[in-house]
């Protein structure tokens, strides 16, 4: 109940920023209910004209269905300015709350998204906003709407006959009781029919998106299995939430008929005694229909804003995570970095429990090349996330030119390195904008230079469109080795004065790869340069060599250096040439 009341109060906090429009659906609203229940007495006039063969009031009626005419078009007008208002209010709530969630991505930690499907985030941003605005439009256009109807037909029935509007409101809490017991019930199964979904969208995702390698190992089986097994989870989960949903409107309507029933006996009976007029009989019958009829819609209503608020809640639980730790106050701004990188004492576990890297510490020059090596899981790829500020140390300090990296902006130490990893980073958009994507300024010259010197312009200007060839985030058509040339350009490009290299050349071709290996000597010159290697043969002419081993650095040295000491470094050089001839 706590947790509802929250996702409440901060929908209202949304929807407050409209209070203009909020205050001019209410106001039409009440226009629209106001002209709708003075109609029933404009017929009930009419019906008190007819008192018999021959005796009829035409010139009364004349007037009294004029009068009605022009209530009919007021009536409509009012509708149409509340819904433009309600969709107004709805779509830019939806608007904001879609761009929060977004701006949240943004700022959140790695931790997070390394920790939650992509699928499932996919899901809160796209599906369960969807699903939110829905419940949101139904209820700005028939709860308020239904909520007046109720109160208004009650003010006149009373001006009618107070004894007939008795029976009507004892027998409306039975209606009430129902509605409400019912969406207790159906709001927990719809907050778990829209994780089950957000579950399954994870699923799809991780399937469209891997499915080469899903086909390459023959797990297609594996797949369905999965998929099956989650899809017959949300079948039973949605089954059971509209199941009990979809028992609102009948009790309701049964509750309704009674209300009916019952002023139709005490209006009759009222009638005949001449406590009213058979008009206000038939007036009286009309708001009692009409009074019943927005119980109907609003415990529709509550089933839809049930899901909206189970959805709603998905999302804000998005939106209220911590952001990463923001840049201080007084964060530098780091300007013509040298390249001396120092770790010292860096200490650092993804998960508490299980440690990883320990009294870390490297002191690195100026245009020195690093080469780190080491089996699986030892922590090279968490050395360069450390040096990124991809994830923060838990303690230690890592230094860039004697700043503190705690001390300095995330912008500015990020600009000041240049990474190429084995996963490439592409985006939908023209070769060139992929190129760009670090220095949007760069010339035409600019660019084909740096093309030329990766080796990518002579596959570039043969793509059908040339440099404006347009790709899609997995590169389409280009192969990988042609996606990594592309993100090696980008930083041919840029030139930073630190460069990050993770198994850069790993899906080139052999005789590529020594063009590739000469153009990066000649990047990496004056240039600190950390290289994270697994074939031990790209790496002999760093001027040192890191060797880690359970996140500590074991051995170190040249490449020959190591060797010669036959240890941790020579048994996994020789593991790779050992069975070449």
């Amino acid at each position: 109940m706590g947790a509802r009341k929250d996702t409440f109060r901060k929908i209202l906090h949304y929807i407050r920023r409209y209070w203009f429009f909020v205050a001019l659906s209410l106001l039409f609203a009440a226009a629209t209910v106001a002209l709708t229940l003075y109609f029933p007495i404009l017929t009930g006039q009419a019906v008190d004209q007819i008192l018999g063969p021959g005796r009829v009031n035409f010139d009364r009626i004349l007037k009294i269905l004029e009068t009605a005419a022009v209530i009919i078009v007021l009536t409509a007008v009012s509708q149409w300015i509340m819904n433009v208002c309600n969709n107004r209010i709805t779509y830019h709530v939806v608007q904001d709350i879609r761009r929060d969630a977004f701006a949240k991505l943004e700022i959140l930690p790695l931790k997070y998204i390394d920790s939650h499907s992509y699928g499932d985030v996919v899901s809160r941003v796209i599906a369960d906003v969807d699903q939110f605005a829905d419940g949101l439009l139904m209820g700005f256009t028939q709860f308020f709407t239904g909520v007046m109807t109720i109160v208004g037909t009650l003010c006149f029935m009373v001006s009618i006959d107070i004894r007939i509007t008795l029976v009507v409101v004892l027998i409306t809490p039975i209606s009430l009781f129902v509605a409400s017991f019912i969406a207790k019930k159906s709001y927990s199964m719809f907050r778990l029919q829209s994780e089950t979904r957000g579950e399954q969208t994870g699923l799809i995702e991780e399937a469209v998106g891997n499915q080469k390698v899903v086909q390459a190992f023959n797990h297609e089986s594996r797949c369905q299995e999965q998929f099956d097994e989650i899809n017959a989870r949300l079948e039973k989960c949605s089954l059971r939430a509209t199941f009990f949903s979809s028992l609102v409107n009948p009790s309701t309507r049964f509750v309704n008929s009674l209300v009916y029933t019952g002023v139709g006996i005490a209006g009759a009976l009222s009638a005949i005694g001449g406590g009213i007029s058979v008009g206000q009989l038939s007036s009286f019958l009309s708001y009692a229909n009409q009074y019943t009829k927005p119980f109907n819609e609003i415990s529709g209503v509550v089933t839809e804003l049930q899901n909206a608020v189970a959805c709603a809640a998905r999302i804000f639980e998005l939106i209220d995570e911590k952001p990463q730790v923001p840049d201080r106050e007084d964060a530098k701004e780091l300007h013509d970095v040298k390249g001396y990188v120092d770790l010292e004492h860096v200490y650092f576990s993804y998960d508490p429990k299980q440690k990883l890297i320990e009294d870390f510490n490297l002191s690195v020059k100026p245009g020195q090349r690093v080469a780190i090596v080491g089996p699986t899981g030892c922590g090279k790829t968490t050395l360069i996330n450390l040096l990124m500020r991809f994830y923060d140390a838990d303690s230690g300090r890592i230094l860039v030119d004697g700043e503190d990296v705690m001390g300095v902006t995330r912008k500015s130490l990020r600009s000041n390195y240049g990474m190429v990893l084995q996963d490439t980073w592409l985006r939908n958009g023209t070769i060139r904008e992929n190129i760009v994507m670090g220095k949007p300024d760069a010339t035409e010259q600019e660019i084909r230079e740096a093309a030329k010197a990766s080796h990518a312009d002579s596959f570039i200007r043969r793509l059908p469109n040339g440099y404006d060839t347009v790709i899609t985030e997995d590169g389409g058509s280009l192969s990988q080795g042609q996606r990594q040339l592309l993100c090696i350009t980008r930083v041919m490009l840029c030139l930073p004065p630190m460069l990050i290299l993770d198994e850069a050349t790993s899906s080139i071709d052999t005789r590529t790869e020594i063009r590739i290996q000469k153009a990066f000597a000649r990047m990496m010159e004056g240039r600190t340069s950390f290289i994270v290697a697994h074939r031990l043969s790209t790496i002999r002419e760093a001027d040192v060599i890191l060797v880690m081993r359970d996140g500590h650095i074991v051995e170190q040295g040249t490449h020959r250096e190591l060797l010669a000491k036959k240890g941790f470094y020579a048994e996994l050089y020789n593991s790779q040439f050992s069975g070449r001839s």
